[in-house]
């Protein structure tokens, strides 16, 4: 489960627990805290934040039993900044850190009072914000098929049948090519293997010239 919905199942779990006929922003913001946090605690920019001492029984998993319940127009409010906060963001989906961000306008309730207490200001917030890990996730190249893709894909030397797969051709008309000298080739010293720069793939590459 992403952590925005496990934020919002949260949420909505600890406004049945209080009775409420709404969730309101305290806890949709308990729910982004409980989301991020790591035995209760919740490092959010210079701050440490115990969620015990905000009455969040933080081992108690959500349920989705009880009465239904819906999202106050604040809440509301605040997802649709969450939302446009995301589209500045350049994502397409809405991450915790665009939620949490989108509280750095609150003044009242429990982000007030976290204001108030630690001297956040909201140019701050919003910088505890983006400090999340999930806020610039690390992207990771497409996994080579096998150990030894890896290796060739490293390479600045490539063997005969390595060129023919990064040309997508048959290992033939690569030698081929060495041998009318249309692709430069270099031999090991002493032996008969035959390696190529890679960077010497573009020679035999032209630009394709649409007919008529």
């Amino acid at each position: 489960m992403r952590e925005t919905e496990t934020a919002a199942s949260f949420a909505i779990f600890l406004t049945k627990k209080r009775n409420l006929p709404e969730v309101t922003p305290d806890e949709l913001l308990l729910g982004c805290l409980r989301a991020i946090s790591h035995f209760g605690i919740v490092q959010f920019g210079p701050v440490f934040l115990d969620l015990e001492e905000h009455g969040v029984d933080w081992l108690m998993a959500p349920d989705k039993g009880g009465p239904r319940v819906a999202y106050s127009q604040e809440v509301v409010g605040i997802l649709d900044h969450a939302a446009r906060v995301a589209r500045a963001d350049g994502s397409a989906a809405m991450r915790i850190d665009h939620l949490l961000a989108a509280f750095a306008r609150e003044q009242s309730g429990l982000a007030g009072e976290l204001k108030r207490k630690y001297g956040i200001t909201g140019a701050g917030w919003r910088h505890a914000a983006a400090q999340l890990e999930t806020s610039r996730p690390t992207q990771f190249p497409p996994e080579p098929k096998d150990d030894r893709d890896a290796v060739s894909a490293a390479r600045d030397y490539l063997s005969p049948e390595d060129a023919a797969e990064a040309l997508g051709i048959h290992v033939q008309t690569v030698r081929a090519y060495i041998r009318s000298g249309k692709l430069p080739a270099l031999r090991l010293a002493g032996e008969r293997a035959i390696r190529i720069r890679r960077s010497d793939l573009e020679t035999v590459l032209e630009p394709l010239v649409p007919q008529g």
